[in-house]
């Protein structure tokens, strides 16, 4: 992303031979066109190095070393480079390289509640900047996922004429590019749906149809083909849920249920390896905000907004953590995930109203604490990119 990371000075020399070398390549392939699709772009069989003089893995190498604020750059070197830099490749380059970075995202709304906006926190001295406009209509109720260092923004619906319109649209922020492209369509429209990433693909579940009717239907994307494939259904329709993924499995809980009076207990776990459901009674009701830490996850209960709510897959139990505040339980949170800690972010923009911390690996006593981390508007939801 333009201006965010400040290149370090191990790299001060490197750059200066990447610089030369972006002009030759530059030169070289002045006849190159990016030549992008809406669900991406494919490799012609070209067997140029990417590189001039060096093995194609050292040179993948060199060019995951470049400063992350060179990156947009690089991508419009040829279209070579630009598809490295988008592939899963090029973050598995950078994190043996020990170059992962932490970056926060924000969907904020202004203050008068009239327009939303996405916003990325740098790590460095916590400035919000702004990402390029989302394309397409403006949505509600639409899934949020973090997919190999990307964002993917997933359905929802739009306001006609007073009627919610179900979408099946998908698109994806590249982190590194810092631009937007459209995937897929998923197989079926729907909004209010549960959605989580497992084992690098991404699970949607249950909402809330074309027609207004209540879903059982699940589907996957696979990242690697673009297709979104409809799986073994929810035993039950299910909407205003939330998923997350434990140990290798997709959790559904919260939200409502056909089959239930009020909001459900009930959680239904997919198994990836054996394509099959199964059920626990021992969910949270109704979350307004979601995190898995350390293989745990952390919620917040609307009814309860002074106490966090920690579940533990290995021996199925929740523990109920206290909320350091007093006054009105009204006052929500939203969750975001930085250097292993919990954040969370008051709803209301408030002047009094601070950022709190939770760091589970705290001494006890001193577990909670106040960061100058804020959104510049109402936090929606916040996700951690780390790329």
């Amino acid at each position: 992303m333009p201006g965010f990371i400040v290149g370090k000075k191990r790299f001060i020399k490197s750059n200066m031979c990447f610089t030369n070398l972006v002009n030759q390549d530059k030169s070289t392939h002045t006849r190159s066109k990016n030549n992008l699709s809406l669900t991406g772009e494919t490799l012609e069989k070209d067997y140029s190095p990417i590189l001039p003089g060096l093995p194609d893995d050292v040179a993948k190498h060199c060019l995951a070393l470049v400063p992350r604020s060179n990156f947009p750059a690089m991508g419009g070197v040829c279209k070579k480079w630009r598809l490295f830099i988008r592939s899963k490749e090029f973050v598995t380059v950078r994190k043996l390289a020990g170059l992962l970075e932490e970056w926060l995202y924000f969907l904020t709304m202004d203050r008068e509640g009239k327009e939303s906006h996405w916003e990325v926190i740098d790590n460095l001295n916590h400035k919000c900047l702004s990402l390029p406009p989302m394309p397409g209509p403006g949505k509600a109720s639409f899934g949020v996922v973090v997919l190999n260092g990307k964002l993917l923004i997933m359905a929802g619906y739009s306001a006609v004429e007073g009627t919610a319109v179900a979408s099946s649209e998908v698109y994806q922020y590249d982190s590194y590019l810092n631009s937007w492209s459209r995937l897929a369509n998923m197989n079926v429209a729907r909004y209010d749906f549960a959605c989580a990433e497992v084992n690098g693909l991404v699970y949607i579940a249950g909402g809330y149809g074309v027609n207004g009717d209540s879903l059982s239907s699940v589907e996957m994307y696979d990242p690697d083909t673009d297709k979104w494939i409809l799986i073994e259904s929810l035993r039950r329709p299910r909407w205003g849920c939330f998923a997350c993924g434990l140990e290798g499995k997709l959790y559904v809980m919260g939200g409502r249920s056909s089959f239930t009076i009020g909001n459900s207990k009930s959680v239904d776990i997919y198994n990836p390896e054996k394509h099959s459901w199964c059920d626990i009674k021992n969910g949270c009701v109704m979350v307004t905000a979601h995190a898995v830490l350390e293989k745990k996850l952390f919620c917040i209960e609307w009814k309860n907004q002074r106490k966090l709510a920690i579940f533990s897959p290995e021996n199925n139990s929740w523990t109920m953590v206290p909320v350091p505040l007093t006054g009105s339980s009204s006052v929500g949170f939203r969750f975001g995930i930085l250097d292993g800690k919990l954040l969370l972010f008051p709803v209301e923009k408030e002047p009094t109203n601070q950022t709190l911390l939770y760091d589970p690996n705290a001494a006890l006593g001193s577990e909670w604490q106040t960061s100058d981390i804020r959104p510049s508007g109402l936090c929606l939801c916040s996700v951690t990119i780390k790329a």
